[in-house]
Formats: C-alpha cells, structure tokens, sequence
C-alpha cells in the first residue's frame, strides 16, 4: 500500500489548511492509498543549526540530519513515504516559521553540494504546497508571493523529483469577524466566497491527493 504523509505548519488544527490538507488526504484514501497528517505546532524542535554533521565526509549521519527532537521520527517517517504534502498559510510574504524550520531540516541533509547540487534521496516521490492566505487572487503577484513559491517548488523538485502547488486565497480568516479590529475587510463578501469558493478548492485539494497516488502507481 502507498503511504501519503501531509504536514500541517499552521498552529490551527481545524483551520483553512488542516481542512484543505485533509481533503488532499481523502483524495489519496480514495485511490487506496494510507494517509497521515503530522501538525508540526504539537512538536517540539527548531530549524537547522548549520552543524554540517549532515555534509561529514564518512561521518555517521552524513545525509541526514544529527538533531534528535521531535521532528527525528517524522524525517524518518518520510523516507519511506511515496508522496509529500506540505500546507502553510502565508505569514508576512511567506510559510510560517513552523513551516520553514522544517524545509530546513528536511532538505539540507539531502543536498549535495557538487556541480549539479545532486540530491542523497533515494527514489523520486511527487509532493505538493498546500497555500492558504487572506490575499485576494488579484494581489499575489503585486505582493511578490509568487516569487517565494516558486523558490520553495524548485528546491522541492531538485530534492524529491516533482513538485506542485495549490494556492487558496482570500480564506475566511476569523470565526467572528465582529469580535476583532478588521475593518478593511467586506465581511459578506468573505462569506460568500467561503459558500462558493473555498469548496472548489476542496475539490482542487482532493484531486490532487489522488493524482499523486496514481502517479506513484505510474
């Protein structure tokens, strides 16, 4: 059986990503696949501590990361996962530092610093961002986000092989908007397109939980 593993890097278990991470999960469930979400603000760790314990020439943990905290089983866990998902919501331009702490003890142990920045992962696997963001559609580019998705695609694609993106914009942010200061915001309209919308995307998530599966299969 194939095994899909997604990592939540928003605090929020039951927000806009965990629901739409799950929805991806479904997808997979769907075409047989064994799923698990990890929600990384329940672990206790930080990001790498630039010990190059993991560039060692004949070192013991060349090609992977030396640190043992809470995210040692889940690195484990993904070397033998047949497809990656990472969800975050956007946090001043970019994924949460959640989120980035983790990229960087994920991929760096498997970089390889020769002419072709080579990968020490063993097998090609598909793997996917997750984007959520109070952003309307209209402002991703204006506010650089795209640029910092594509960098976070290609580092994804150079280590692991393939790498896509879904990206969820203007969410429905807070459970009461009267209870908090946001006056910028058209309430009804967010309700709206949380009616209309955020199922599609849904939709988009489960579709793509699915191809990944098959695309293993493949």
């Amino acid at each position: 059986m194939k095994k899909i593993i997604a990592i939540n890097g928003s605090p929020r278990k039951n927000g806009n990503t965990a629901i739409l991470l799950n929805k991806a999960l479904e997808g997979a469930a769907a075409q047989g696949a064994e799923t698990e979400l990890i929600n990384l603000y329940d672990l206790n760790y930080k990001g790498c501590i630039s010990c190059f314990a993991c560039k060692l020439k004949d070192g013991k943990s060349y090609g992977q990361c030396i640190c043992k905290d809470g995210l040692t089983s889940v690195l484990e866990s993904i070397k033998q996962a047949d497809a990656l998902l990472l969800g975050s919501p956007i946090y001043f331009g970019a994924v949460t530092g959640a989120m980035r702490s983790f990229m960087e003890r994920l991929l760096y142990p498997y970089l390889v610093y020769d002419e072709k920045y080579s990968t020490l992962f063993p097998r090609k696997i598909p793997t996917g961002f997750i984007y959520t963001m109070n952003s309307a559609e209209d402002k991703v580019e204006e506010l650089g986000y795209e640029q910092h998705f594509k960098v976070n695609e290609r580092f994804m694609k150079s280590i692991f092989g393939f790498a896509e993106s879904l990206f969820v914009t203007d969410t429905y942010q807070f459970d009461d908007y009267s209870k908090y200061v946001a006056p910028k915001f058209n309430v009804p309209q967010k309700e709206q397109r949380r009616q209309t919308e955020f199922p599609n995307d849904c939709l988009k998530a489960f579709a793509m939980g699915a191809k990944f599966v098959r695309e293993v299969e493949e």
